[in-house]
């Protein structure tokens, strides 16, 4: 049975060297998640201008649903000036302020928040008190048996300590990665010593589900009460690393809704991240028409 995951926050060009794609960490989760069998519904906000335009009418090309995107005739659709090193990260430069830190808290938003099975919400979206406020509130306008996903996205100076306390305490699942998660930990005011007592700390400060704690091309740990998985990663050539964490959000969702053991959402999380690495872009088409035919390769 689909269940209905809402990406919400940005949607956004990245502007790389030679080519522009479009993502945002929100459009990017719901791509994937719909090319996993779900219903991917993008919560978010573009300009009245042609990238605007252009953006509705890729995400609708890639069977994403925009019903739920707002338009703004005052503000562009955002973008991010990407550079990529020699061993394909990432950089980013994201224009302030764009559509996406507009978002409006609105009736259909509230059916929406109501009918989730999952949201998965960013800091990122955050920077803006307009922004803020509609993502808390879409977050407790939803149903208590929604899943609620906070995806710690630490971009240049766009982050604060209150946003990540409140949003930790909204969430039932957060996932950061390996750099991103002694900072948490420093902002929470918490020690850290080693990947798995932070995670166990944060569980137990926060009262979350789960803790996945990325790292990068060398795997991911998730935690669960005192459960947890390691796993070592795929090898893959990597293409870029855009979107490869937001595809690996929506594997390990994807999974956690229909019922997966730990093992298994975090083998096909890192199966699908590392996918994403290995194409251009955060949202590539898979191979032959079909998202088991590129994973099978990656295997």
């Amino acid at each position: 049975m689909k269940k209905k995951v809402v990406g919400l926050g940005e949607v956004l060009w990245d502007i790389l060297p030679g080519h522009t794609c479009l993502g945002g960490a929100p459009a990017n989760f719901a791509y994937i998640t719909t090319l996993m069998g779900d219903q991917g519904i993008v919560a978010s906000r573009v300009g009245e201008d042609s990238r605007g335009v252009e953006a509705l009418r890729r995400m609708e090309e890639v069977g994403l649903n925009i019903d739920l995107v707002q338009t703004d005739r005052s503000h562009p659709t955002g973008t991010v000036n990407v550079e990529v090193d020699g061993n394909g990260q990432a950089r980013f430069e994201i224009a302030d302020p764009v559509a996406w830190d507009f978002l409006e808290w609105t009736p259909a938003w509230q059916t929406l928040a109501q009918d989730a099975d999952a949201v998965c919400f960013g800091s990122l979206a955050q920077r803006s008190k307009e922004s803020r406020a509609t993502i808390r509130n879409f977050l407790r306008a939803a149903s208590p048996q929604t899943l609620r996903v906070f995806d710690v996205n630490l971009r240049q100076h766009y982050y604060s300590q209150e946003v990540l306390a409140e949003s930790m305490r909204l969430a039932d699942i957060v996932k950061l990665n390996d750099e991103e998660l002694p900072k948490v930990m420093s902002l929470a005011g918490l020690p850290h010593k080693d990947e798995k007592s932070s995670a166990q700390k944060l569980m137990d400060a926060y009262d979350l589900e789960l803790v996945c704690i990325t790292r990068g091309g060398r795997g991911s740990l998730l935690v669960r009460g005192t459960d947890l998985s390691e796993h070592p990663g795929f090898r893959v050539s990597v293409a870029d690393t855009v979107g490869s964490g937001d595809a690996f959000t929506a594997g390990l969702v994807h999974e956690y809704l229909h019922g997966a053991s730990l093992t298994l959402m975090n083998e096909v999380a890192n199966l699908v991240g590392a996918w994403v690495a290995s194409e251009v872009g955060a949202m590539p088409t898979p191979k032959r028409g079909a998202l088991e035919h590129s994973l099978a390769e990656i295997r």
